[in-house]
């Protein structure tokens, strides 16, 4: 598929990502210049995030080697102070680090994070930042946040009636901390392990829909169906996604924070500079800051979220970038060559 070119100087059109999410961003600049950056760039922080991939074979520290490549190439294209930020596995490590740095030195004039992403930034393995026990008189709720993407929520809810079991009950209390980093499928089948040695079977249920005469052919599927009906409940597992601007606002801020007015943030991933599918989102899918109320959005992409909110310069890749292709891009934007697969927004004047 052949992508509109991306880097042409005050011409702003409108696309409907519906048709295709993948088009051009929208807005577009022909020279460096324009833009107003500090330039030559003075002083860069490079941000590899980390993440343990299932099933992948990829080095969890991929990240790493395109850093090395660009602060080699800001060093001996403009003798930049580089820095680094390192092991950062989760949000919790960057924003430690990110704090220390505007504590400890001047703001830099780019801020380049290299990682796997999406339509809603950047992806770092999914972790706890909040987790408690809360009893009310019977009931009983086991909660979690967590979070892959910064603004996006992961709530996790294990809810159950103190008094219907007090066995069941009593597990709950010594083992939900333990439960709590098991992913959500794993949580469902340990608990349905205990509630099926606690809780007997409704046995006038279980004759009316499992009898013999009634199975089919495959009874063993039947069966596990009818134990689910015909057993009450001791629990109830809810598992959502929900954005959380209180998250989202913090990152921006760390952002705002490190790079100078005339800075650039740059995302070094797969789509931050697509424009997203205004279509019914699913579930699972995560396109939800992008198309949500936030900073005055929908916005056409998250490049331009974040230029929005974090009143900087912002740029990333459309669609599917490998590590070559991160280093390429701001290889060729910093040396000003037009260039198609990049989205550059900058925040409305005041």
């Amino acid at each position: 598929m052949i992508y509109l070119l991306v880097l042409l100087f005050n011409t702003i059109e409108s696309y409907s990502s519906d048709q295709n999410p993948l088009l051009s961003c929208g807005a577009y600049y022909d020279k460096l210049g324009e833009l107003k950056l500090q330039q030559p760039p003075k002083r860069v922080l490079l941000v590899p995030l980390l993440s343990r991939e299932p099933h992948s074979t990829e080095s969890q520290r991929w990240a790493e080697q395109p850093a090395r490549t660009l602060a080699a190439f800001y060093k001996n294209q403009f003798n930049a102070d580089v820095e680094q930020l390192t092991d950062v596995w989760s949000w919790a490590d960057y924003y430690h680090q990110a704090e220390q740095m505007t504590l400890q030195s001047q703001p830099f004039d780019r801020v380049i994070f290299i990682s796997h992403g999406g339509f809603d930034g950047p992806v770092l393995s999914n972790k706890a930042y909040w987790q408690e026990l809360q009893i009310n008189g019977g009931h009983a709720n086991v909660l979690q946040f967590s979070e892959e993407q910064p603004g996006l929520k992961n709530v996790l809810s294990i809810t159950y009636d103190t008094a219907k079991n007090p066995i069941f009950s009593e597990y709950m209390a010594s083992h939900w901390l333990e439960l709590l980093p098991m992913s959500s499928t794993d949580i469902w089948h340990q608990l349905k392990s205990i509630e099926k040695q606690l809780q007997p079977l409704d046995q006038a249920c279980f004759k009316r829909y499992c009898a013999a005469d009634k199975l089919p052919t495959n009874q063993e599927n039947r069966l596990k169906l009818c134990e689910l009906i015909c057993r009450e409940p001791l629990f109830e597992l809810k598992s959502s996604v929900e954005i959380s601007p209180e998250r989202f606002f913090h990152f921006t801020d760390s952002l705002n924070s490190l790079t100078s007015a005339d800075g650039l943030i740059f995302f070094g991933a797969c789509n931050p500079g697509s424009a997203a599918p205004k279509s019914i989102i699913a579930k699972d899918e995560t396109e939800l800051l992008i198309n949500s109320t936030l900073a005055g959005g929908p916005h056409l992409s998250y490049v331009h979220l974040v230029s929005t909110t974090a009143d900087r310069i912002t740029a990333g890749p459309i669609g599917e970038s490998s590590a070559d292709d991160i280093v390429e891009r701001i290889v060729s934007f910093e040396s000003n060559h037009s260039q198609r697969f990049l989205c550059i927004a900058a925040p409305a004047a005041k």
